[in-house]
């Protein structure tokens, strides 16, 4: 509560009282006119002199106009008799709503900070959303701290600040029918070396090339050798199939595969090592 200045003879001054309460003169005029706060006295001048008791009331003014009540609402609450305790409960309990109102407001305007300032279309929590278990951060950090400084990467980020959630969802859909693919082809047994085997490699390479990075056969071939299980794959993700990745998941914002330095490429991406051997198989000659 606000502290009241040294009162002179018991009463203070329109001026003194607009200072101590941090409203202005033209304000009590006003209260006063409407007989929302109407001082006790006059001066000999005729100025308005506050009493302590005018101070109380204006007080509890104050505070419902600061909370948002009209003064007309603010009139009806003064004058149902309540005691001091009462009003200070109930602005209590405006104040505490308006706490958790302006919570959520603050989460909302996080959310949307967080989106400007990392100049991409969509949000962490869509991003989860969409992707589930399989969106991990940690592949982010850690592409980023392999292959930050090359050019693919660049290019990698750059298209992925572009993409909407619509987008996204195409991507994943993608992904996911490409892994679908592979798996039915290990499935069946069909070999390595087979058109259907090489064409799904191949719609792989594409979707890389597509949405994230200029990724050659020679690339997309050292993308499945360096993080199928032959090669010791750095993380296990579950996927249509154990021992398989999700395409779509581990491309997904902002750990799209990208290349090392020596052309060779990692990342967490689809793979096997039936996927290697035909991704490899798809070098020129």
């Amino acid at each position: 509560m606000t502290a009241y200045p040294q009162m002179t003879d018991d009463v203070l001054t329109v001026g003194q009282v607009a200072e101590s309460l941090g409203v202005t003169v033209r304000t009590l005029h006003h209260y006063d006119e409407v007989g929302l706060v109407v001082p006790s006295g006059r001066s000999p001048a005729g100025y308005r002199l506050y009493t302590e008791e005018d101070l109380r009331r204006l007080q509890h003014v104050v505070v419902y106009r600061r909370l948002g009540f009209p003064l007309e609402e603010i009139g009806q609450l003064l004058a149902d008799g309540a005691d001091v305790a009462a009003h200070l409960r109930r602005q209590r309990a405006a104040v505490t709503d308006r706490l958790d109102e302006l919570a959520g407001l603050v989460s909302a305007i996080d959310k949307a900070l967080e989106a400007e300032m990392s100049e991409y279309k969509i949000t962490r929590e869509e991003q989860r959303e969409l992707f589930g278990d399989n969106f991990d951060e940690s592949y982010a950090r850690e592409a980023e701290q392999r292959w930050g400084d090359t050019a693919a990467w660049a290019q990698s980020q750059q298209r992925a600040r572009s993409y909407t959630k619509e987008q996204w969802e195409q991507i994943k859909d993608e992904g996911d029918e490409i892994n679908a693919r592979y798996v039915r082809l290990m499935r069946d047994g069909v070999p390595a070396a087979s058109a259907e085997a090489m064409d799904t490699a191949e719609a792989a390479r594409q979707q890389i090339c597509t949405w994230f990075y200029d990724c050659p056969r020679q690339m997309h071939a050292g993308i499945a050798r360096c993080t199928s299980p032959t090669r010791g794959s750095r993380r296990p993700t579950r996927t249509s199939r154990p021992g398989w990745r999700s395409t779509s998941a581990t491309r997904s914002w902002p750990t799209p595969p990208a290349p090392d330095r020596t052309g060779a490429a990692g990342g967490p991406v689809w793979t096997t090592g039936y996927g290697a051997s035909v991704a490899s198989r798809r070098l020129p000659p």
